[in-house]
């Protein structure tokens, strides 16, 4: 092994080509709160938000506007009949402490739903100064 000037460089960077593949798969699972802020506004998202924990009174107290309240442990096919089949589930929780958007979204899956995690949840949403309903 040769020396190296830092950590930094101890391990050597990874191939362009896998950065792509890598990025581009985490792309494909997580969004982030600025985009979903920006598609709500736009007044017409192409995804259903899901504010994937809580207690009613607590969805009540405070959740992102637009978001439907679907804990993820009351996720199943029943309750998610009246969205097609072919919609874009966004999941969120209260932030990244919590994994009720991580449970969420692999129960989605395993129904056979599109499904893309916001990160940062509640918490990043706040750290934008974006509203709360």
């Amino acid at each position: 092994m040769h020396a190296t000037r830092s950590f930094v460089t101890a391990y050597p960077a990874a191939a362009p080509e896998d950065v792509i593949r890598v990025y581009e798969a985490k792309l494909a699972i997580e969004t982030d709160c600025a985009d979903v802020q920006d598609a709500l506004t736009s007044g017409d998202p192409d995804f259903v938000l899901l504010h994937a924990v809580g207690s009613p009174e607590a969805f009540a107290k405070r959740h992102i506007p637009g978001a439907h309240h679907l804990p993820h442990r009351t996720i199943s096919e029943e309750a998610l009949a009246t969205w097609p089949s072919d919609v874009l589930f966004v999941v969120y929780c209260a932030g990244p402490h919590c994994n009720g958007a991580d449970q969420a979204a692999l129960k989605l899956a395993r129904l056979g739903r599109k499904v893309k995690v916001m990160i940062g949840g509640l918490t990043g949403w706040a750290d934008e100064g974006f509203a709360f309903a």
